[in-house]
């Protein structure tokens, strides 16, 4: 069997994008749910909930730009993955930048003439930052 290029790169893009979320148990799973039903809370409800997973996410491969973009993303794929648990909530832990490598390019030119020789040159480097975000997937009984 031989596997084209576009397949290859195919399937490394998927196995990429599908390592950006991960969740380590704690409690017991519930039936999935949507992830528009996930909360988001920044205190723990006063009301008593389960403790499901550590949930850790990053905004890596999302094509966000701006801070609150990359924020949004990271908040999106907590309640996805809450959701895939059945969590209907999110105790947020945190929030934060985290390098995710840097770009660099640069020009040189050089020229002799004679017994004299000269030689310049330009570097450009830019950090690339990405949002990291971890909370626990909670189950809050309603009703």
């Amino acid at each position: 069997m031989r596997i084209t290029p576009l397949a290859f790169f195919g399937t490394a893009l998927v196995s990429l994008c599908a390592c950006v979320s991960s969740h380590v148990m704690i409690g017991q799973a519930r039936p999935p749910i949507s992830p528009e039903a996930v909360q988001i809370y920044f205190h723990p409800p006063s009301s008593r909930y389960d403790e499901i997973a550590l949930l850790d996410t990053s905004s890596r491969h999302s094509f966000s730009i701006t801070a609150q973009s990359k924020t949004d993303a990271v908040i999106a794929r907590l309640k996805e993955e809450a959701a895939k648990l059945g969590a209907n909530g999110v105790l947020l832990q945190g929030i934060g930048d985290q390098s995710a490598g840097s770009v660099s390019t640069g020009y040189a030119q050089a020229g002799a003439s004679g017994n004299t020789a000269y030689a310049s040159g330009l570097g450009i480097s830019g950090n690339i930052m990405i949002k990291k975000g971890n909370g626990i997937a909670i189950y809050v009984p309603t009703g």
